[in-house]
């Protein structure tokens, strides 16, 4: 890893996104001198300066250090499971904009729910069967083919109150995903 290939690298990423190292300095809280002497090579680029500049650009961080290609694209991510909702990962770039599959079983959930609120925003596009949206005062049916998107902040739920289940594309800003897929359910109180 040549420092000025990766000043080089991250220069031009930068200048792609037109910002300047002053809005690089604020969103990755290095100093924009670090940054200035980074992409002239004049800086070691270490792991702790990269980490926070590949989620300010939004790519791999083996695309900061030019990293050799691994031949394979597949993305060979685990399911999660959330309770009865299974989701499956379908992009590996950190941070920014995550893809993934959920299968919802039939009558999901099978006990009460809330509408829930968080920052973010959210799209899906049902695959398969159909999903019940209640967005707001909003309470839709979609089907295959259909899609929704909307602001997180406006009290929402996705079920499948339906005999079928359904499969939808999901696609989460960094918030939901924190909401969705990595988030631990609440615990049942069982009076212990």
């Amino acid at each position: 890893m040549e420092a000025r290939e990766v000043g080089e690298r991250l220069r031009a990423l930068r200048k792609q996104r037109r910002i300047t190292l002053a809005d690089l300095s604020e969103t990755t809280g290095i100093s924009i001198s670090t940054l200035s002497r980074l992409e002239a090579g004049r800086r070691k680029p270490t792991l702790e300066l990269l980490l926070p500049l590949a989620r300010a650009h939004q790519v791999a961080l083996d695309e900061l250090v030019g990293a050799p290609e691994t031949g394979d694209p597949r993305v060979h991510g685990r399911p999660i499971r959330r309770g009865e909702v299974v989701f499956l990962p379908l992009s590996r770039r950190p941070g920014g904009l995550q893809a993934f599959k959920q299968i919802i079983p039939p009558r999901y959930p099978s006990f009460g729910y809330e509408l829930q609120t968080h920052e973010g925003y959210e799209w899906f596009y049902v695959l398969a069967g159909r999903v019940r949206l209640q967005l707001g005062e909003h309470d839709l049916t979609l089907r295959d083919g259909e899609a929704a998107e909307f602001d997180t902040r406006t009290p929402h739920a996705i079920t499948n109150p339906y005999e079928e289940p359904a499969e939808v594309l999901s696609l989460f800003g960094p918030q939901g995903e924190r909401m969705h897929v990595r988030a631990r359910p609440k615990r049942a109180d069982t009076g212990s």
